[in-house]
This record gives C-alpha cells, structure tokens and sequence, in this order.
C-alpha cells in the first residue's frame, strides 16, 4: 500500500509532527510511506527524519537555499483554498493553493492523509479521483471557530473518512455535522515504549508537562500543591514547558510561586523534548487542564508506570484514565479535589507502586504497532469498498462541491463588503 500524508511543515516541532512521524514509521515496516510537507524552513526536521519513509516539501522557506521561495509574488497574494477559519491561514498563498493542487492531482497513491483542517478540505477539493482521502482531527471539533467548522461542514462531504483522536470527538462529528458517506472513527495517538527502567515511585517529586498557557491551569495546580506541601513539605514539584505568544504564562505562575511560599519547593524547568527521560524522576505526574484533545502525556507518563491524577475534562482524559485503577481524575477547576488526589497518592506508597504498574500495562495499548494496526485496517477497508463507493457517489460530490462553491460566494462578498467599508473609514 502506498500512504501518503500531508503534513503543514514537517521540519518543526509539534504533537502533530511528532504522532505523525511515529505513525508513518511504524506504518513504513509494511507499506511504501512518504510524507510531503507544505513548507520547509531548514535542512533537517527537528524530530529527525521518520525511518523508512521518503520526505519532501512543496515551498522551500529556506532563505540560504537557492530555491527559497519566500520573497516571491504570489507567495504574498492571499490563500483562496486553505480556509481562513484555520489558525495557520497566514502562511498559506495562491503559491500554496497552486503547488498542493499539482501535487494532489497527480498524486499515485493508495491512501492521501491530511493533517489537520486546512489541508483536509485541499484534499477534499484537489485530490484526483483515485487515491482514498483521508482526513485526521488532531485537535477537536469544538476547539475550532465558527467560520471553520461551517468550512468543515462544507468540505468534509468529499473525503472518505475522517479519524479523531478520541471517540469523544468522534461522537461530536457524527452528531453536530451531517456528513454522509463519510466514515468517521477514532484512533488515539500512539506513544512508544520508553527505552529506559519505569518510575520506582520513591521520588519526592510531582511532575507535569506542556505548554504554560491559560488553558493547562497551572494555577490549579501550584495551588493545590500548596496544601500539599503544607501537609508533606518534603515533596516537590517539577512543571516542564514552555509559553507561546498565545498565552505564556510563566510570570504569571512564578509570580504565584513566591506570593503562596513555593520558591524552593516549585521548579519552572523550561521546555524539555523528548519528556521520556524526565516521567520516571517522578512518582506522579499531574495534569490540570480544563480541556485537552487527546492528552499525550497522560500517556507518556503512564508508559514510564507514573500514576496521572488529572482533570476530567471534555474529551481526552477519561479515555485513558480508568479512575482509581491506574490514576485519578477529578472535577476540572477544583483546587481542592486535587490537592485531596494528590495526597491520597504520596500518602500511600504502596498505592503509588501499585496504580504505576497499573498504569504502565494499560497505556501498551497505545503501542504505535498496534495504532498503526488500526489505521491500516481502515485504510483497507475504505480501499475496498473504494469502486463501488465512488461509482454511487458521484451526485454526492457534485452536491458538495456546488454547496462550498455557493459559501466561496458568500464569504467573497462579506470580504469585498468589509474592503468597502474599510477603505470608507480611511
């Protein structure tokens, strides 16, 4: 089988690049796998090239190249195919819409996967009949804006299938958009074994990881530590990741460290990548968010057999935690329940060890093999019934693309309106 995905920029760093390269590499032992990036900004990919797989680019970024392409003309010109809902509209050009179009058009392949939004619906509108459109939801349904989702609504009609991260968002999909013949299924992303000894649970340390925005509530967090340390002033907290210009929150949690006394007992340890080596230093990992898509390191820490006492927040969490079992989950936003969790774990040492096995031996199933497996049985399943639902289907495409053809109209002419009313006030 030949897999082809289609990646934004396959030489930076990200969840979405990262599962993306696990995937394609473990889909890479069996199968003839590449991944075209849209863009590339350097010579090598951060994450290093994925094993086995081939790997090319559609717009090179890169200003010492002598292919750099980043100054030219229509590069400047705005995107009329990649959506304007989707968050990386910006970077997309009539270069982007041109250079997808002919790689997609002539694209001999078994299998097209996009990405996220954006490229999902340039497969659904340029993709040649031929190859099966896969679309990937690595984030939700709900975290998109309005004027996306109505693109998704749209768009999504001429895709075969469209996968999530958790049956959550799978349920949300099928539900909230009405997207007929369109298969929509959920795999969650895989995580690899670690290649050091688990966590022995003796650590005095606390750890938690990501991004330090709004959204991961680390003020929940250190606060709830607070009350621990009050009641175990021997443990420590370690909180890994970095701020982005959407949010960067970390004066504001250093501010919070020293107001509640944590100084010397809450560490800030910057943005550290892979995470591997860092779970088993603790002897739980704690997760506060007050919504994930998925939760990849719940997962990471699970692997390396850390016991996750997370927020039970919309979608992700609840699918990987069984509470009691192999973490905790608790209310969102609820400093005190989690401060309660937290000390019922490194009250109990025995309990610890015992929900860090637990918790090893559940996250296997996050395996990439058998991940991998999943996605390859869809990929078979859609390539054979592939005939027979393309000769059905060809009022069903005709439908929607006269239906995304008629919003281009409208959103032309709110643009055109909007220009007007600009230029007036000027």
């Amino acid at each position: 089988m030949h897999i082809s995905f289609l990646l934004h920029n396959a030489y930076g760093i990200g969840g979405t690049i990262r599962t993306t390269f696990t995937l394609a590499r473990t889909l890479a032992e069996q199968h003839d796998v590449e991944i075209v990036s849209v863009f590339r900004h350097r010579d090598d990919p951060v994450l290093g090239a994925p094993a086995g797989v081939r790997m090319s680019h559609l717009v090179d970024l890169r200003k010492s190249s002598p292919g750099y392409e980043g100054a030219g003309a229509d590069h400047a010109v705005p995107a009329s195919v990649f959506p304007r809902g989707d968050s990386r509209y910006r970077q997309y050009s009539r270069l982007t819409d041109r250079r997808i179009a002919r790689h997609l058009g002539a694209l001999e392949a078994d299998v097209v996967v996009g990405t996220r939004p954006g490229l999902n619906i340039h497969i659904s509108r340029q993709a040649r009949r031929g190859p099966v459109r896969v679309g990937q939801e690595h984030l939700t349904l709900e975290s998109h804006g309005y004027r996306l989702r109505r693109e998704i609504r749209h768009r999504y009609g001429l895709i075969d299938a469209l996968t999530t991260v958790t049956e959550a968002d799978a349920r949300d999909y099928r539900s909230r958009l009405r997207l007929p013949g369109v298969r929509i299924e959920a795999i969650p992303n895989s995580v690899p074994e670690p290649a050091g000894p688990p966590a022995d649970g003796e650590a005095k340390w606390i750890v938690a990881a990501g991004r330090l925005h709004r959204v991961k509530r680390y003020d929940v967090l250190i606060r709830a530590f607070a009350e621990v340390a009050a009641a175990r002033p021997e443990w420590r907290l370690r909180i890994y990741g970095a701020g982005d210009a959407s949010g960067n929150e970390r004066e504001p949690l250093r501010a919070l460290v020293g107001e509640l006394g944590l100084a010397e007992r809450v560490s800030l340890m910057g943005s550290v990548d892979p995470m591997e080596a860092e779970w088993p230093k603790g002897s739980i990992a704690a997760v506060t968010s007050e919504r994930e898509s998925f939760g990849m390191t719940i997962v990471e820490a699970m692997r390396c057999g850390v016991p996750v006492v997370a927020t039970d927040c919309p979608h992700g969490p609840a699918e990987i935690i069984e509470d009691g079992t192999d973490g905790r989950l608790v209310p969102p936003g609820d400093t005190a329940a989690f401060a309660r969790a937290l000390l019922g774990l490194v009250d109990d040492h025995a309990l610890r060890r015992r929900m860090g096995r637990a918790a090893r031996e559940s996250a296997a199933r996050f395996d990439p093999a058998l991940i991998a497996e999943r996605h390859e049985a869809l990929f078979n399943d859609l390539i054979a019934r592939g005939a027979r639902g393309r000769s059905q289907g060809a009022m069903r495409n005709a439908v929607w693309r006269s239906g995304g053809d008629a919003l281009d109209g409208v959103y032309a002419l709110r643009h055109r309106a909007a220009e007007v009313i600009r230029r007036g006030r000027n």
